[in-house]
């Protein structure tokens, strides 16, 4: 997990249990203007919440995840907790069904790239928590 800097600009919580994926989506992010907290399941971005969740702004989640809860879960529990907090859910494999995604959220499938992050994340988060390098791209 990367170093916590509440005084830095919007944060993100990028979840994937793949360590490729999530590094691939943390640059994204943080070229995008985020500062990135990582997690690799559900418990530990629920951890991450509970003790950041006044300073993430997005969260950025895989769907497939070991342990008894999936990234759609995680959307719907974040939405329900935090409803400030923004929602792209990515998944190479499971397309949302009705129900799975909370209202507001977004939906990429893999493989992504970074112009279609930046595209979902401008969408999906209102104008004013834009991270700056998010707004010139």
């Amino acid at each position: 997990m990367n170093h916590f800097n509440p005084g830095a600009a919007p944060h993100a919580l990028v979840v994937d249990d793949d360590a490729l994926i999530l590094m691939e989506a943390t640059s994204i992010l943080e070229d995008a203007g985020f500062q990135v907290l990582e997690a690799m399941n559900v418990a530990q971005a629920l951890k991450v919440l509970d003790r950041h969740h006044g300073a993430v702004q997005l969260l950025f989640t895989d769907v497939q995840m070991p342990g008894e809860a999936d990234g759609f879960d995680l959307a719907r529990v974040t939405a329900e907790r935090w409803p400030h907090i923004a929602v792209v859910v990515a998944s190479g494999r499971l397309k949302p069904g009705p129900g799975d995604l909370p209202k507001g959220a977004t939906f990429i499938g893999k493989p992504f790239s970074p112009e279609i992050v930046r595209r979902h994340v401008r969408e999906t988060m209102p104008d004013e928590k834009h991270p700056d390098q998010l707004r010139k791209s």
